[in-house]
């Protein structure tokens, strides 16, 4: 008897600590299910996580945990078919509490047996939404920095072909310009020369796409004013859609500035504009609108101006969205495109400090988001071109490959100056020391231990009052100019080179 009494104490013991360990768990919700999931007993930890006392709970079927859609799908029963059939069911997903808001769970189900029977089920869950926000969170920078070591890595393919390409280029462009003014008279060989210098310009272009994609494009940066802009641009805009193609606006009154390259801007929204119309082939509207918008992103931080290109066209297939920026990338028949459209905006927008979203939905059309920062200071206005001029004196030309070298010496000679050429920037200090120059043309990449922009910096400082050029078609260095220089974007004509020289500080 005695002994009966003592086993009996312990086993009571026994229970109670468990009891008293189970309801004291504040970090887990520990309850059990009756075989119909009915709700037969809650600890703090349950009261904690979903918001019921103990009184609200038992008593009261374990779906309204669930979701609604879960609800209708027979989730909650399917759960407790799996965990009496298999042993066990184990699973994360959104669960709700009592007040409706949603958290993710980490759920366990085990079925209880007595004498073979099934009595029950033991229910476990933790809130895991704090650890679930981390891992996306994670995998969202994860997918970012892929994207981003993607296109590093193909821009500096693009832009090293590019680089190449743009040399021989201003080669072609310059001796051909030389070469006119010698066929006048002879038409057949004009118009062959006309066909070659069309095809140069398109050349010209194509490797300015490619140098965008690249983020390696000479640029100017500048405060720019986003409607005076457009109302600059609204005709060919208008020519670029067609007649089919509505074009809407709907731009806030109180915009910021945007800070960016005025002309790389230009040719982003016109892409984007071009895109717009071909996803439309049989019409429908384009508008472009933008909004001042405040980040708080992983990458991007601060004050922006978002620029929506919206369409009411064909929509993005899911399989294709993730490629379109992709350089030589489309969609379109052979001819009716180049693939390097998307690649310019992209580039474009990340060298301008912003970046280039999409959204888009099958039969309902697309909407491109250029973010691009707020410019800070006065927005630029218009400048009238200068007239070009037929000018004097001597320059000193930094070029170190021979063939762009005798272009520039061609064109240069045609606008009335002499021109002494060294390849380098330690040659250029040298014959400065020896000889004066009206103004220095340098070109931006060179070999050696000084590049164009630090000679150009140097002889700010040894010779504040000297003129200086710089030219280049390839160049990170040229971002870092940040308009302390003049920089003519290579391959060149004489009418620019004319224009950019008449616009040097005398």
């Amino acid at each position: 008897m005695v002994k009966k009494s003592s086993q009996q104490r312990d086993l009571f013991e026994s229970e109670r600590s468990f009891r008293l360990l189970v309801e004291g768990v504040a970090d887990y919700a520990l309850y059990m299910l009756d075989p119909a999931g009915i709700v037969t007993s809650w600890n703090i930890g349950g009261e904690r996580i979903k918001g019921y006392s103990s009184d609200e709970i038992v008593g009261q079927h374990f779906s309204r945990f669930y979701t609604e859609a879960d609800r209708a799908n027979g989730k909650p029963a399917r759960a407790l078919g799996i965990a009496r059939d298999q042993g066990r069911y184990e699973e994360e997903g959104w669960r709700v509490r009592k007040d409706g808001t949603f958290f993710w769970a980490s759920v366990i189900i085990d079925p209880i047996y007595e004498d073979g029977a099934l009595v029950g089920y033991a229910k476990i869950t933790r809130d895991i939404t704090e650890r679930r926000n981390t891992q996306v969170r994670l995998e969202a920078m994860q997918t970012q920095l892929a994207e981003s070591q993607k296109f590093d890595a193909l821009g500096q393919l693009t832009g090293g072909v590019a680089h190449d390409f743009n040399n021989l280029l201003m080669i072609i462009s310059g001796s051909l310009h030389i070469l006119k003014k010698g066929t006048q008279d002879d038409a057949k060989l004009h118009r062959a020369i006309s066909a070659i210098e069309t095809a140069t310009k398109r050349g010209a272009a194509l490797t300015g796409q490619l140098l965008s994609f690249a983020r390696r494009q000479s640029v100017n940066p500048q405060a720019i004013d986003f409607a005076e802009r457009i109302a600059s641009i609204r005709e060919v805009l208008d020519a670029g859609v067609g007649s089919s193609i509505r074009l809407a606006f709907d731009i806030d009154h109180d915009l910021w500035p945007i800070r960016t390259d005025a002309s790389e801007f230009e040719t982003a929204l016109l892409n984007l504009v071009i895109n717009a119309r071909d996803a439309m082939p049989d019409g429908g509207t384009v508008t472009v609108s933008a909004r001042n918008v405040v980040l708080d992103e992983t990458l991007l931080t601060g004050q922006f101006v978002a620029i929506d290109i919206a369409d009411t066209g064909l929509g993005i297939p899911s399989d294709v969205v993730d490629k379109i920026f992709e350089p030589f990338f489309t969609t379109k028949p052979i001819g009716k495109g180049t693939g390097l459209g998307l690649s310019q905006v992209h580039g474009f927008a990340h060298q301008a400090g912003g970046t280039v979203k999409v959204a888009s939905e099958l039969g309902k059309g697309t909407t491109f988001t250029v973010l691009l920062p707020r410019g800070t200071d006065a927005p630029t206005r218009e400048i009238p071109e200068a007239t070009p001029f037929r000018g004097s004196g001597t320059v000193l030309l930094v070029e170190d490959n021979p063939d762009v070298a005798v272009v520039s010496i061609g064109l240069l000679e045609q606008l009335g100056y002499r021109v002494r050429r060294v390849p380098d920037a330690e040659s250029a200090l040298r014959e400065l020391e020896q000889n004066g120059v009206d103004f220095v043309f340098s070109d931006i990449v060179m070999p050696g231990k000084m590049d164009g922009l630090s000679l150009a910096h140097h002889l700010r400082q040894i010779h504040p009052g000297l003129p200086i050029l710089l030219a280049t078609g390839y160049s990170e260095a040229a971002a870092d100019a940040r308009g302390d220089f003049p920089i003519l974007r290579k391959p060149y004509e004489i009418h620019e080179l004319s224009e950019a020289i008449a616009k040097l500080p005398r």
